[in-house]
């Protein structure tokens, strides 16, 4: 079965209620389910203590009204293992959106460490009450390492996208990074995880695309180019990334947040093919995203349709990265922004 074919299976079981595992195998799954509980002997417990929290006010003396930001998901999302706000994703996200939109930012946090797709329904539910203009999601790393059904992993996602699309937000899902460069996770069942985790990405890219929203590929957060280096972009448990390794995280998705709140630059606004960038069909752009990280895949339409043969059509980008913005601690003092 080719790539492309198991992506869009994944996507179809997710959608319809099938089991989703014929891509990667019954058995597979049983090997990757014995290989996960080791996997998560060596991690080792959880910290007892939180990640700091990056909910509140950035962008101090920059113009209003402010920029409602929520951040939904997992550990990757709340930071894990960072000492200081100033170093959570949360953070240098809004702290680069602040900068590079000239806007006050208010960015509030419901991701939760250990979380999987089934947990994103409670921190939906949280967030729709601030009424978020954008919405931010990275998901599936503990969906793999708990051998959660990939036909339910993206089920999960799929509600979730729409009922924040429903409520008028833009959604930026981070798919679920390559896990096959996971230090705990041996060889040759690493490459089970990178199958895993790939293909998930790809069928989590199919699901969001469907439900209006927007994905940007994280395979370089734990992805080939880290395995050089995971002393270095991997943290002390040598699972989550370290502190440069969520700087790298929030690089690859701020290009992304900025053009989904139409606060990009006017010379981005058109497909550059010299970058590599054009219009999909989103089985085989769902593939290559996972295959080059960084790739951003929004729908779109072609003489006014939003699909062909093929399914649904994509615009596939490489978006240029923005100047490093260190993160600041927010201001936690001036309450929750009344929406519009």
């Amino acid at each position: 079965m080719s790539k492309a074919s198991a992506a869009r299976k994944l996507a179809a079981a997710a959608l319809y209620g099938g089991g989703g595992l014929s891509a990667l195998g019954a058995g597979l799954y049983g090997v990757l389910t014995a290989e996960a509980r080791l996997a998560r002997k060596t991690i080792g417990p959880a910290r007892e203590e939180p990640p700091p929290d990056a909910t509140g006010w950035y962008g101090r003396g920059r113009p209003g009204p402010a920029l409602r930001i929520a951040l939904l998901g997992d550990s990757s999302a709340a930071g894990y293992g960072v000492d200081r706000v100033e170093e959570t994703p949360g953070a240098l996200l809004a702290s680069a959106l602040a900068e590079h939109a000239n806007r006050r930012v208010y960015l509030r946090e419901f991701c939760v460490v250990g979380a999987k797709s089934s947990d994103l329904a409670a921190q939906v539910d949280r967030a729709l009450p601030i009424e978020p203009q954008a919405v931010v999601i990275l998901i599936g790393g503990n969906d793999v390492t708990h051998t959660m059904r990939p036909s339910q992993s993206v089920r999960y996602l799929s509600e979730g996208v729409r009922r924040l699309m429903a409520s008028g937000a833009k959604v930026v899902v981070g798919t679920c990074p390559d896990l096959g460069t996971v230090q705990p996770i041996a060889p040759p069942l690493r490459q089970v995880a990178r199958a895993w985790s790939r293909r998930l990405a790809a069928a989590q890219t199919i699901a969001v695309i469907e439900e209006g929203g927007r994905t940007v590929s994280l395979g370089n957060v734990l992805g080939p180019e880290f395995a050089a280096a995971p002393a270095l972009l991997f943290g002390p448990d040598q699972f989550h990334p370290s502190v440069i390794g969520y700087r790298k995280l929030a690089g690859v998705l701020i290009p992304s947040l900025l053009a989904a709140l139409e606060q990009g630059p006017d010379d981005e606004a058109a497909l550059e093919a010299f970058r590599g960038e054009g219009v999909l069909p989103i089985t085989r752009a769902a593939v290559q995203a996972v295959n080059e990280p960084g790739t951003e895949l929004d729908g779109t339409e072609i003489g006014g349709r939003r699909a062909g043969v093929r399914g649904l059509w994509v615009e596939l980008r490489h978006r240029r990265s923005r100047q490093h913005v260190p993160g600041e601690a927010p201001d936690e003092h001036e309450g929750a922004p009344v929406p519009d």
